[in-house]
């Protein structure tokens, strides 16, 4: 009996204390719940304020039982837990609060005077399950809206100067080259396809390649429709840019602007030079990533910016948003960069950033229908296909923007979102290429319909692409475009060069339309750049300026008497040469393309001379140029041994071969002309 005395005290006093630790709020229906403790998302307001202000969130949370039924009359306690150092003035209105009938406690909280994140413990009593659960706010300054809108132009301004200084170093180290090739594009699509994309990825930029393309067709270079596999190549290069933006390396992006600075400032070679200035570009546009990236970092709990976002991920809206912003700074690769940094802070969705892309490609033409503008008829005509071949992508895929997105989450799974809209760009692109290019000629057709018949008497105008009036009063860089100007214009000659030969080979004398066309743009070149270096001159003080400026003068008259050898000599006597039915001998003809393709290389090398000053190349053009007037005189020879032979074909053509070899003897001497001055002015001023 004792015994059950004994036990019956035991379980009256011992078995109630266990259940006492932290369970005095728990009614004789909850004591025995196991309970959870979860943040309710559904609170209204944002979770970022103001620094010592009371959030527009309240700390709300919920309790539940093991089968989610709300609890109430459970008491749950609130801490502050974390907040910036030295941060003072942050409380909570209430510490302790008990759960109502919808199981839901709610304090509210009061951020502190520093920015940063605030964190708040809110839990119920220990031994139960998931009895804690954190709440996280951020605090912003109270000019935050200011200061965010400074770091994100200052970033963006920073990201846009990189990438044109990348572009510029990218162009200075390989673009003549890539011009070279550009000119020398085949029918072939596949080939043509190739070349836009091998030059779009070194020179960084579809619009810059569309915009030479725009000026080849238009000085007569390159037919319309040979444009069109190079444009879908483009497209391609440009993905290239938006893949390295996609790798996360903005923590390096300052060593990359000391390493491309040292290069660019210390090394005495140009090509390494270039190659620091695109390193330099390089950095500087990750670094205004990384600035645009923290500026922005605020805005990723603010509803408006938040429903702004989702707005976006409507295709007709994304799209046009994507086209406009493009279209604004000119540059597809710059916007796609700006998604990225929206992307790597959690602000914009794969759904949103396809419809935006497809923006982004309807943009990139603007650049070239701009640059068109007072281009002739066909030189417009590259302008419209590029259009149209970016409103294609956006057919192609306008419709189904979200399944593109679970495409590319299957493909890459482990892809992050940066990474997964730089395969998205490359993606629409590869697929525009596959579904455009077997059907090119139906694209160029369509372009010519929309612009209607040629003109018979359409007047031709030219344009300079380099001259810039606004840069006289700086004649360092008015001399640079100057000499690119110039450049253009060499490379115009010898186009002329390489084509006046073909009438006496092939007695055709309609080839020989472009070499006039080149001749009256060669000499409008002459005037406009004789006039702009004229105006540098009278600017200028600095007698260093003044005798390039007259160096480059020198030089342009030499093109421009090239020129007119060309077209006032070799080209009427072709004229001349067709209709007549004699013929060159075959050891006769044989000569006159030797020397023909050795004038050619001189020429070459008269603008890599003028272009970079190559004192090494200056003197092996004069040694040449004795070796090629011996060859001349050793080619008119054995002109006249066959004459002695009694060569029909040699008697009758006597004439105009050696007109030829003499008229190519003189082009040589102008040629020779430009190595002559750029070594005699090295000797003044040193």
């Amino acid at each position: 009996m004792g015994r059950l005395i004994a036990y019956i005290i035991f379980l009256w006093f011992i078995i109630p204390s266990l259940y006492s630790r932290d369970s005095t709020a728990l009614g004789p229906d909850t004591a025995f719940k196991q309970l959870s403790i979860s943040l309710d998302e559904a609170a209204p307001g944002t979770k970022t304020g103001i620094c010592n202000e009371q959030l527009q969130s309240p700390v709300l949370v919920r309790v539940t039982d093991e089968f989610g039924v709300p609890v109430d009359g459970i008491q749950v306690s609130f801490r502050i837990i974390y907040q910036p150092d030295q941060a003072k003035g942050a409380g909570l209105s209430h510490q302790i609060i008990t759960s109502d009938s919808t199981g839901h406690a709610q304090t509210e909280l009061i951020l502190g005077s520093k920015p940063g994140a605030y964190r708040v413990s809110c839990r119920i009593r220990e031994g139960f399950p998931d009895n804690e659960v954190i709440f996280q706010a951020t605090a912003n300054r109270r000019n935050w809206i200011l200061m965010l809108t400074i770091g994100l132009f200052g970033g963006l301004g920073l990201f846009l100067f990189g990438m044109h200084t990348m572009s510029e170093g990218m162009q200075q180290s390989a673009g003549e080259r890539m011009r070279s090739i550009l000119e020398n594009v085949t029918r072939n699509r596949i080939v043509g396809a190739g070349i836009g994309t091998v030059v779009t990825t070194i020179i960084q930029s579809s619009s810059a390649t569309s915009v030479m393309l725009v000026s080849f067709v238009n000085a007569k270079l390159l037919q319309f429709r040979q444009t069109i596999p190079v444009l879908l190549g483009a497209a391609i290069g440009t993905t290239i840019t938006a893949q390295m933006i996609a790798f996360k390396i903005t923590e390096y992006s300052l060593l990359l602007v000391a390493v491309g600075f040292f290069m660019q400032a210390f090394s005495k070679k140009e090509q390494l030079k270039s190659v620091g200035y695109s390193l330099f570009g390089f950095g500087v546009l990750f670094f205004g990533m990384q600035i645009m990236s923290d500026a922005m970092a605020p805005i990723r709990e603010w509803t408006p910016f938040i429903e702004l976002m989702l707005k976006l991920e409507n295709p007709l809206l994304g799209i046009l948003v994507g086209a406009a912003f493009t279209a604004l700074i000119q540059s597809s690769s710059a916007f796609i960069g700006i998604m990225i940094v929206l992307a790597s802070q959690g602000l914009i969705s794969l759904d949103a950033s396809i419809p935006l892309l497809l923006g982004s490609n309807l943009g990139t033409p603007v650049t070239a229908l701009l640059s068109s503008l007072k281009a002739g008829r066909e030189a417009k005509k590259v302008a419209l296909a590029f259009l149209i071949i970016k409103l294609i992508s956006v057919f192609i895929f306008v419709g189904w923007t979200v399944q593109l997105g679970k495409i590319l989450l299957q493909l890459t799974p482990e892809a992050s979102l940066p990474r997964l809209i730089a395969n998205a760009h490359t993606f629409i692109n590869i697929v525009l290429m596959i579904v455009v290019l077997p059907v090119t000629p139906k694209v160029a057709s369509l372009v010519d319909w929309i612009m209607g018949r040629t003109k018979e008497h359409e007047k031709i105008s030219f344009t300079t692409l380099y001259l810039d009036h606004s840069m006289i009063t700086t004649p360092s860089l008015a001399l640079n475009l100057a000499k690119q100007e110039i450049i253009r214009m060499g490379m115009i000659v010898r186009t002329m060069l390489s084509l006046v030969l073909h009438p006496f080979l092939d007695k055709d004398a309609s080839s020989l339309n472009p070499v006039y066309i080149h001749e009256k743009e060669v000499n409008y070149l002459r005037d406009t750049i004789k006039d702009y270096l004229l105006g540098i001159s009278r600017e200028s003080v600095n007698s260093k300026r003044v005798n390039e400026s007259f160096q480059m003068l020198y030089s342009l008259n030499e093109f421009e008497k090239i020129a007119d050898i060309i077209s006032g000599g070799l080209a009427n006597r072709a004229e001349k040469w067709a209709v007549k039915d004699y013929e060159f001998s075959k050891d006769g003809k044989k000569d006159l393309v030797e020397f023909h393709q050795k004038i050619e290389k001189q020429l070459k090398r008269a603008l890599v001379v003028f272009e970079e000053t190559n004192l090494q190349k200056a003197a092996k053009m004069k040694s040449k140029h004795k070796e090629y007037r011996s060859l001349s005189q050793e080619l008119e020879k054995q002109h006249y041994a066959r004459i002695l032979e009694g060569m029909k074909e040699s008697i009758e053509s006597s004439k105009t071969h050696l007109e030829i070899l003499a008229l190519l003897s003189s082009i040589d001497s102008h040629i020779t002309n430009i190595a002559r001055i750029a070594l005699d002015w090295n000797q003044k001023a040193t």
